[in-house]
C-alpha cells in the first residue's frame, strides 16, 4: 500500500543524516510513520547497519555493544532478578547485623523500617530512580546530607496559611512541630539517608561481582564505562552508524546520557521522535525536557486528522458498564471493523477481568497486554497447578486447585474425604512410607498430616470413601500423573508441558469459541515465558522454575507483551498502546482512582535540593507524618503534577482512536478534588 506523506513528513524523510534531527508534533501527527520511513531511506541509500528503538528502553542494545567492546560479557537480567539481588544485599539490614547498628552510629528506628517488605520495596524503587537518573551512591549521600542540613537549619514557616490549607485535615498535626521535634526528625532522616546509601552501594557491589545486569543497570554501567574509556564510542558508531528512537519523551536521563556519550553533542547521527505533552512516565523517572533537548534540527509535523467521534457513558454498576462496552464492541464488529482494529485502553490492565468476561460472554475473542501479570491469570494458575502436581504433589494449595477445578470438579465432600485419615487404620499402619514427611514441627502436630492429601491422591488409600464418580476421576488423574512423571524425565520441556496441559486441562468453552481461543492464547504466553526462563537457567529443575514463577506471580515485576494478532480485540494499558492506533477505542473505568489513579506517595521520596523526604514520622506520638513531607507535597505540587501526568495519558489514549472513541465509567462521580473525573470533564458545559 502506498503511503501519502505530508509536506512535513517528507521533509523529515529527506533531511540529511549527518546531524541530529528531532521529529516533533502532537499525538497522531504521523511521527512514527515518518521516523520509520526515514530509517527505510537510510537503509536503502547507505546499506550500513543502524539501530531502531521503538522505545528508549530498547537502547539497552547500545549499552550491550559498549560493554562488549570493553570486553565484558554480561547477561541482561529482568526486573525480578534485579530485585532479588537488591533484597539479598538488604538481608543483613533486617537482621540488624550492620556494624553501624551495633556501635550506635545509625538508629534502626527510621521511617518504614518496621515493615521490612514495605521498606525494601520503597528503597528499591528509589534506587532504581537514582540509577536511571545517573546519580551515584556518594552523590546521593552528599546531596541528602546537604539538603537535610539546609532544610532544618532554616525551616520554612509551617504556620503559613497556604501550606495549612493545602494539607489534608488528617495530616495538619504534622505542621505543629517544635524545634526539638524538628531536630529529632532531622536525626532520623540522616539515618535513613545512610541506610539507603548503604543499600545502594551494596547493590552496585553485588552487580560488579555477578555476570548479569538489569536493563537500566546495563545502560548506567555503559555510560560509566564510556566516561572512563571514551574511545569505545568509535566501536559502537562503527557498528551502528545511525540511531532512530521513537517515544523519546519517555527517556530517562541516563538513557539520554548514553546517546550523548556515544554520538556526542548534538547527537550526530541520531534521529528521535517525541512529544513532551504525551509523556506518561515522569513519576517513573522520564525527563522529556532533558531527553528532547539539543537536536541540531527540529521539524514539527502539522496536526493530524480531526479528532475521533466521542461518546460518553456512565453506568450504575461495574457489571452494567462492562456489558455496555461489550455491546458497543459487538456493534463495531457487526459494522465490519476487524477485531484487531478495536482496543479497550486502561491506565492499568492489572484488574480488567470483568471487561474481558463481558467480551467473552458475547463470543468476542480478546487478549490482554501491558502491565498485567500473566502468572496471576486464572488459566495460567490452572496450568501451573498441574505442573506443580507432577513436580511436588505435596504442595496442597496447587493440588486442591486441580481437584476443585473444571477438569476434575470434585465436591467439597470428596475433597474432605481425600484430606481425612484412611477409613481402615491398618492401611495407614502397614502402608510403605519410603519418604520422610517434608515438614518437621516441635509441637504435638503430626507432620504426616501435611502430606496426607498428597498420599491419599497418589496411593488411593481413601478411594473407598469417595462416590463412584469421584473415585473414577481421582483414579484417572493418578494414571495420567504417572505418565506425566515419565514424560518429565524423558521428553523436552516444551513437549512435556504440552502433554500435561492437553491431557489435564479442561477446555474453556466450546471448541473454536472465544473463550477457548483466549484460553489457548494465554497458555501460549505462559509456555513462552516458561521456556524463556528455562533458557536463562538451563540447569533449573521443573520445581526450581515453578518456585521462580510462583514468586513472580506475586510481584509487580512481570508484564504481558501485547499481541498484534488481528483476530483478537485488544485490552491494553496506555503504555502498551504506544505508537499504535485503532479504528475504535473504548476507555472504560474512567473514574477517579482508576483512570486517573490515586496519587499514593512512596514511603520516602528524594529531592536533589531537599535530600530525603520520609513520609512516616517514626517514633513520634503526636503526628504520623513528617513536617518535611507535608511541606514537600505543598511546595512541589506533587499531586497536581501526578494528575497532570494522568491527564496526558488519558489524552494520549483518546488520540489512539481514528474513527470513534467511547469513554465510560460507573457509579456517581466524585467532586474531583483529590483526583479529577476525566469523563465529567469531557461533558459539554
Amino acid at each position: 500500500m502506498t503511503v501519502e506523506f505530508t509536506v512535513e513528513q517528507r521533509a523529515v524523510i529527506d533531511a540529511a543524516f549527518a546531524e541530529s534531527l528531532e521529529i516533533a508534533g502532537a499525538s497522531r501527527t504521523g511521527k512514527t510513520t515518518a521516523l520509520r520511513a526515514r530509517a527505510a531511506r537510510y537503509e536503502n541509500e547507505h546499506g550500513r547497519e543502524y539501530f531502531f528503538a521503538a522505545h528508549p528502553r530498547e537502547l539497552v542494545t547500545l549499552a550491550r555493544a559498549v560493554l562488549e567492546a570493553a570486553g565484558a560479557s554480561i547477561r541482561i537480567a529482568d526486573a525480578m532478578e534485579a530485585r532479588r539481588t537488591f533484597a539479598a544485599g538488604a538481608a543483613q539490614l533486617f537482621d540488624l547485623a550492620w556494624p553501624e547498628f551495633k556501635n550506635g552510629t545509625i538508629d534502626p528506628e527510621v521511617a518504614a523500617l518496621r515493615g521490612p517488605q514495605w521498606f525494601l520495596d520503597a528503597a528499591y524503587r528509589l534506587v532504581r530512580k537514582l540509577r536511571e537518573g545517573g546519580i551515584e551512591p556518594q552523590t546521593f549521600l552528599e546531596r541528602s546530607l546537604a539538603g537535610a542540613a539546609d532544610f532544618y537549619a532554616k525551616p520554612p514557616n509551617f504556620a503559613h496559611a497556604q501550606l495549612i490549607a493545602a494539607t489534608k485535615d488528617a495530616y495538619r498535626d504534622s505542621l505543629d512541630v517544635s524545634p526539638e521535634e524538628l531536630q529529632r526528625q532531622y536525626r532520623r532522616e540522616i539515618d535513613l539517608a545512610k541506610i539507603v546509601h548503604r543499600l545502594y552501594d551494596t547493590y552496585l557491589a553485588r552487580l560488579e561481582e555477578g555476570d548479569s545486569l538489569s536493563e537500566s543497570d546495563a545502560i548506567a554501567t555503559a555510560v560509566d564505562t564510556l566516561r572512563k574509556r571514551p574511545l569505545l564510542a568509535n566501536d559502537v558508531r562503527q557498528r551502528f552508524a545511525h540511531v532512530f528512537v521513537d517515544e523519546m519523551q519517555e527517556a530517562t536521563p541516563v538513557q539520554r546520557a548514553l546517546l550523548d556519550a556515544i554520538y556526542g553533542t548534538p547527537l550526530r547521527g541520531v534521529t528521535f521522535a517525541g512529544d513532551a505533552r504525551a509523556a506518561t512516565s515522569r513519576f517513573k523517572g522520564a525527563r522529556p525536557e532533558v531527553a528532547l533537548a539539543g537536536a541540531a534540527q527540529t521539524i514539527t509535523l502539522a496536526p493530524g486528522p480531526p479528532r475521533a467521534t466521542l461518546t460518553l457513558h456512565r453506568a450504575k454498576t461495574l457489571a452494567d458498564e462492562a456489558a455496555y462496552v461489550a455491546q458497543r464492541v459487538q456493534e463495531e464488529l457487526e459494522r465490519g471493523v476487524p477485531p484487531g482494529e478495536i482496543a479497550l485502553l486502561f491506565r492499568s490492565c492489572a484488574d480488567v477481568q470483568v471487561y474481558l468476561d463481558a467480551l467473552l460472554d458475547r463470543d468476542i475473542p480478546a487478549a490482554v497486554g501491558g502491565d498485567v501479570n500473566i502468572f496471576a491469570e486464572r488459566h495460567a494458575l490452572d496450568a501451573l497447578a498441574l505442573l506443580w502436581n507432577v513436580s511436588d504433589p505435596f504442595r496442597h494449595t496447587w493440588l486442591l486447585r486441580t481437584l476443585s477445578g473444571k477438569a476434575m470438579a470434585l465436591s467439597d465432600a470428596s475433597i474432605a474425604a481425600l484430606c481425612a485419615d484412611p477409613p481402615d487404620p491398618q492401611t495407614a499402619l502397614f502402608a510403605p512410607d519410603p519418604e520422610q514427611a517434608p515438614t518437621e514441627r516441635t509441637s504435638r502436630w503430626n507432620p504426616k498430616r501435611d502430606v496426607r492429601l498428597g498420599w491419599n491422591v497418589l496411593r488411593g488409600e481413601t478411594d473407598q470413601s469417595l462416590n463412584e464418580t469421584a473415585r473414577a476421576r481421582v483414579a484417572e488423574f493418578r494414571k495420567l500423573r504417572e505418565g506425566w512423571v515419565r514424560a518429565m524425565t524423558e521428553s523436552p520441556l516444551a513437549e512435556f508441558v504440552r502433554k500435561v496441559w492437553s491431557e489435564g486441562l479442561a477446555r474453556d468453552g466450546a471448541p473454536g469459541s472465544a473463550r477457548a481461543r483466549t484460553q489457548q492464547h494465554i497458555l501460549r504466553q505462559v509456555l513462552d515465558r516458561l521456556l524463556e526462563l528455562h533458557r536463562l537457567h538451563p540447569g533449573a529443575t521443573l520445581g526450581d522454575l515453578l518456585s521462580d514463577i510462583a514468586e513472580r506471580g506475586e510481584s509487580d515485576c512481570e508484564s504481558c507483551e501485547a499481541t498484534h494478532d488481528p483476530a483478537f480485540v485488544q485490552l491494553l494499558s496506555v503504555d502498551a498502546a504506544r505508537g499504535r492506533s485503532f479504528a475504535f477505542v473504548a476507555i472504560p473505568d474512567a473514574r477517579a482512582g482508576s483512570f486517573p489513579r490515586w496519587y499514593v506517595p512512596d514511603a520516602f521520596l528524594w529531592s536533589p535540593t531537599l535530600g530525603m523526604i520520609p513520609r512516616e514520622n517514626a517514633g513520634s506520638i503526636n503526628a504520623s507524618r513528617t513536617a518535611k513531607f507535608s511541606y514537600y507535597l505543598y511546595r512541589t505540587k506533587a499531586r497536581e503534577a501526578y494528575n497532570a501526568q494522568e491527564r496526558s495519558a488519558f489524552e494520549y489514549a483518546i488520540s489512539r482512536a481514528r474513527a470513534s472513541v467511547l469513554v465510560t465509567a460507573c457509579g456517581s462521580p466524585t467532586r474531583g478534588i483529590t483526583a479529577p473525573e476525566f469523563l465529567e470533564e469531557l461533558r459539554p458545559r
